[in-house]
């Protein structure tokens, strides 16, 4: 069974109203596509919080609409569209941009992702996916850690030592990480991209380039991601290449990610 996230702690104290938050935050995280409803007794094995304060946060979520409780369990509540409607209406890609996506995924025969960074995770704002049968999939809205990948490399370009010591004890390698982190990330910059064999998947590989802002800092990545197999050295130069251009076109056009951007 898959458990909750595990967040890091805040380090200035957790008051009672904060840990409520998130425990209900973690409660509404147990909804997936393939777990569409979940029981009290799902919540209170995933979390290990008494059953009691499970009711009483389920009750909570249930009044403000954010989950519905059936026979069968509690599942997504429909307070929950506004929320979807809202997140899609500030972070829909442009018409061009969707179009750049397309035909830059028919071209390369790989899936286009484009990622944020959020604290110590990078989020998929948009993809356009491979048309090859064998192919890598990440959702929209699918958040993935940072300590690893091709993306995450880029992101991390304006990152200060305090997050970098983050992303790196939340690594399997713990806090000695940070020493990689960096070198990946000076090594990035310097070339102007990224890319990763298997850093985090066995057998997936990724390339990335920054898409910069008015300021000159790094906004986003835009990635190119599939098997290993395909992603030789010749086929890298090409993805860079092509992946450049698209991003400096995004860049150009006053690319920023939230609202009505590009």
């Amino acid at each position: 069974m898959k458990s909750a996230p595990n967040r890091e702690p805040d380090q200035q104290g957790d008051p009672q109203g904060v840990r409520s938050v998130q425990r209900a935050l973690d409660i509404l995280s147990l909804l997936t596509e393939d777990r569409s409803t979940i029981s009290i007794r799902d919540v209170v094995e995933a979390t290990g919080l008494p059953k009691t304060t499970v009711i009483r946060l389920l009750s909570t979520l249930e009044q403000s609409g954010l989950v519905w409780a059936t026979a069968g369990g509690y599942m997504a509540g429909p307070g929950l569209w506004r929320w979807a409607h809202l997140a899609r209406s500030s972070w829909e890609m442009p018409p061009e941009t969707k179009r750049m996506m397309r035909e830059l995924a028919a071209r390369q025969r790989e899936t286009v992702n484009l990622y944020v960074a959020r604290d110590i995770y990078r989020v998929c704002i948009a993809q356009q996916e491979s048309p090859q049968p064998l192919r890598h999939v990440v959702h929209v809205g699918d958040e993935l850690p940072m300590w690893a990948g091709a993306a995450a490399k880029v992101l991390l370009r304006d990152a200060n030592a305090t997050l970098l010591s983050r992303v790196a004890r939340s690594s399997p390698y713990g806090e000695q990480h940070v020493r990689r982190l960096q070198e990946w990330i000076d090594e990035a910059a310097v070339q102007g991209f990224a890319f990763s064999h298997g850093e985090r998947e066995d057998g997936l590989s990724a390339v990335a380039v920054p898409v910069v802002g008015h300021s000159g800092s790094v906004v986003a990545a835009l990635s190119l991601s599939g098997p290993t197999l395909r992603f030789t050295d010749q086929r890298i130069a090409e993805f860079v290449a092509d992946l450049k251009e698209m991003a400096k076109r995004m860049s150009d056009r006053g690319f920023e990610p939230v609202g009505s951007a590009t």
